[in-house]
């Protein structure tokens, strides 16, 4: 099936796209072969909240841009579906901040894999994309994604890590970082160690974060307010009692 044979009136014509265009990216081997499965997880959890970005999420999406904001070096993580199913909105977002790019993947790492998602991520604008030359390690971590760039992570004090995994998060923590992560399972590893966890589908949540910063820096005071009333606690008992209510409609 190809993208054109999606009817447009069709009630999951962008979810079908979207998972086309993950599974088009296996083959070119932009995307790990274990990516589709990580795809149709969120896809799981997207149904949950209703595809939809909740009411309640907005004040996290509005905090994560107060925090890139006042952060001295924001990086933001791209792996490999990241990189292909919101390639123009993240390199419009790291303008917007300004932070820089750096790919990092945890399945089939190779020189020329990263060298593929970096010059996948400027042909859709980007000016620099790091690391593809990965000197640094983050401190207690042995999975692959522990190779970051000298440059970029290594040197962050704040992290956005879209789609990331949960062993990763928690090191980055350790390492002093505030993590902010984009991730649909409120109960992951991820969601619950990183600094603040926007419950929402990547495609949603990228443009909104990115409206969020451009409104934001006409206002520091409120971007204050934001990271001083945030409550990790509280928001993922939002999103859960979000999910309930959703659940209980049914019954």
């Amino acid at each position: 099936m190809s993208s054109s044979d999606i009817p447009s009136n069709h009630p999951r014509a962008l979810s079908l796209a979207l998972r086309k265009r993950i599974e088009d990216h296996v083959e070119t081997g932009l995307v790990a072969k274990a990516g589709p499965i990580a795809h149709g997880r969120g896809e799981a959890f997207d149904y949950l909240i209703g595809e939809q970005t909740l009411p309640c999420v907005l004040n996290d999406i509005e905090t994560a841009a107060a925090l890139l904001l006042k952060a001295k070096h924001p990086v933001i993580s791209v792996n490999g579906n990241a990189a292909v199913l919101v390639p123009t909105e993240l390199v419009a977002l790291a303008a917007a901040i300004p932070a820089k790019l750096e790919v990092n993947v945890f399945y089939g790492r190779t020189f020329e894999r990263e060298k593929m998602l970096a010059a996948h991520l400027m042909q859709h604008g980007a000016k620099e994309v790091l690391g593809i030359h990965t000197e640094a390690k983050v401190p207690n971590l042995h999975s692959a994604r522990q190779h970051v760039d000298i440059n970029g992570i290594a040197q962050a004090d704040v992290v956005l890590v879209p789609l990331e995994d949960g062993d990763r998060t928690k090191a980055l923590i350790d390492w002093g970082k505030k993590v902010i992560s984009i991730d649909l399972n409120p109960f992951s590893r991820t969601a619950r160690d990183s600094t603040i966890n926007i419950c929402d589908n990547i495609v949603r949540c990228v443009p909104e974060l990115t409206k969020a910063i451009q409104l934001l820096k006409a206002d520091s005071a409120k971007a204050e307010k934001l990271i001083a009333g945030y409550d990790k606690t509280q928001s993922t008992k939002n999103i859960i009692q979000a999910i309930q209510v959703r659940l209980n409609f049914f019954q």
